[in-house]
């Protein structure tokens, strides 16, 4: 599973990022400078040394107070995505939502803004409840799953990987030359990306799964009160948005019980057909069902 690169980022800078960007020395060149936080900088220093070693909640005490002290400053987002990590990594992912989310909204243009996205939505992810549970965290996963994607895409993931062994095989003729190890370094960052890329995609597949397993819960629930148009409308939501998830079957046969349970027999016929195109494999242990759609209707 992709392992993000950050927890391992140096106390000097925080300079490459899992998810592939090459970071200069982690300050936005737009911002200046201001001489009144100097005194802060022992402060930043020691959160970044206590995060360096995976004292994640030491590093968020050290933090917090720096998020005013940094405000409008060349350290501004450091402080608010290394804040961000260590809430995540502390098991805090509420925060470390709240704190990747206001970086993307007041520095959009941050060296981190991709990684921020990122990590946004598996914060989303890991706030994601069982299926039989408000599924609000999930939906939020995957939309931001997918902004990641459509917001930096990978075209030629087959020419990084090509390129990544490409400047590997040369640093071993070669151990000592900058522009292969540049080059390398270059190379494994994009293809972080495109790990990132891959896991989001999956990510986005499960987590539909797993809506779709909710809608499944609230439709038998109100099979067992007897409410079987409400049950049929949660079936019929499934199918309509989640067709393409392995929970489909159930809500199309869902679906034809219920409409049959409400002598619906005219519209359980049409699903039934519609269940056999889609599965005509359940010709034969469908029969049965057929039959007494038929028989029904002719009354």
């Amino acid at each position: 599973m992709y392992k993000l690169v950050t927890r391992y980022i140096s106390s000097a800078a925080l300079i490459l990022i899992a998810v592939g960007s090459l970071l200069s020395s982690g300050c936005s060149a737009s911002k200046s400078a201001n001489p009144e936080v100097s005194a802060g900088d022992k402060a930043y220093a020691r959160a970044v040394a206590m995060y360096d070693k995976k004292q994640y909640q030491a590093a968020v005490i050290g933090l917090e107070p720096l998020l005013y002290t940094y405000r409008a400053t060349a350290l501004e987002d450091d402080v608010l995505y290394l804040l961000a990590q260590s809430y995540y990594y502390s098991g805090d992912y509420l925060l470390s939502a709240e704190m990747y989310s206001r970086l993307l909204q007041q520095l959009p243009s941050s060296a981190y803004a991709r990684v921020s996205q990122f990590m946004l939505a598996k914060s989303y992810e890991q706030l994601s409840p069982p299926a039989d549970l408000d599924q609000q965290p999930t939906r939020k996963a995957i939309e931001n799953f997918a902004l990641y994607i459509d917001r930096y895409p990978m075209k030629d993931s087959s020419k990084i990987a090509t390129d990544l062994e490409t400047w590997r095989e040369l640093l071993k003729i070669n151990p000592q030359n900058p522009t292969y190890k540049e080059r390398y370094a270059t190379a494994i960052a994009q293809f972080s990306r495109i790990d990132s890329l891959r896991y989001s995609e999956k990510s986005i597949a499960l987590l539909r799964e797993k809506l779709a397993k909710n809608l499944i819960v609230v439709a038998r629930k109100y099979v067992q009160l007897g409410k079987y148009r409400a049950a049929g409308i949660f079936f019929d939501q499934l199918v309509t948005r989640y067709g393409d998830t392995s929970h489909v079957k159930e809500a199309m046969e869902g679906k034809i019980d219920m409409l049959m349970k409400r002598q619906k027999w005219f519209e359980a016929g049409h699903e039934l057909d519609r269940y056999l195109q889609r599965f005509p494999e359940k010709k034969s242990v469908m029969q049965g069902v057929r039959d007494k759609i038929a028989e029904n209707s002719k009354n």
